[in-house]
């Protein structure tokens, strides 16, 4: 039987890629997000826009939409980067990126719980750049420190979904060439989407909790 696929920033990059392969192994996907584009479009999955995830109004209307349908796999993808360095550090831009990297995947999940079941799954698509441990390099504040900020959220969520059931992964997709990344990066969307897709497969409540590269690295926190 399909399984109900939600994938929330699915209109490019990763997201987009995650629709496409779940789609072609006969899922059901619903795609979120702000603006269907032209790919996306041309698939044939629901499609919910409007969608800001740092907005109550724009979530709960996403929820009245989804109506009563069971959640098997959530996907939180959407995500900003801003490039920024010492000492040009903007606390407007850190901000911005709490609001959609941090709180929103809280937003969204704490809205969505009711029609998580139990053997549900939630993958929150985070960074490695937000490992503590594995920080070398510096620079963008804005964006590290908010990835730090929804590794913990995540962590926390999986504590508290354990006993209904709910699985949760903190998911680094890697160096990725996206429209994020200026297409900078190691690999490409599609090879992401195939390995953060086997991660979900694998993911059970003796995981939850975990922060996972695609390739299936266990990261350090």
């Amino acid at each position: 039987m399909p399984q109900h696929i939600l994938i929330i920033g699915a209109n490019r990059g990763i997201g987009l890629e995650l629709t496409k392969r779940y789609l072609e192994r006969g899922e059901l996907v619903t795609a979120a997000c702000r603006k269907a584009s032209p790919e996306l479009l041309n698939l044939n999955c629901d499609i919910l826009e409007g969608i800001d995830v740092t907005c109550d109004d724009s979530v709960n209307a996403m929820v009245t939409q989804l109506s009563s349908t069971k959640i098997d796999v959530l996907i939180h993808n959407s995500g900003i980067l801003r490039s920024d360095s010492y000492p040009d550090i903007s606390i407007d831009r850190m901000r911005e990126h709490f609001e959609v990297n941090s709180l929103g995947p809280l937003r969204t999940i704490m809205a969505l719980e009711h029609l998580l079941d139990n053997g549900s799954k939630v993958g929150i698509v985070s960074s490695r750049v937000g490992s503590i441990d594995d920080n070398t390099s510096s620079n963008n504040y804005a964006y590290r420190t908010s990835k730090t900020a929804v590794n913990m959220i995540g962590k926390c969520l999986s504590i508290d979904l354990k006993p209904k059931g709910v699985a949760v992964a903190l998911l680094h997709p890697g160096y990725v060439r996206t429209d994020m990344t200026r297409h900078n990066g190691l690999i490409e969307a599609d090879e992401a989407a195939i390995g953060l897709i086997t991660r979900m497969d694998e993911l059970t409540l003796d995981q939850t909790g975990c922060f996972v590269h695609a390739n299936g690295e266990v990261l350090t926190w």
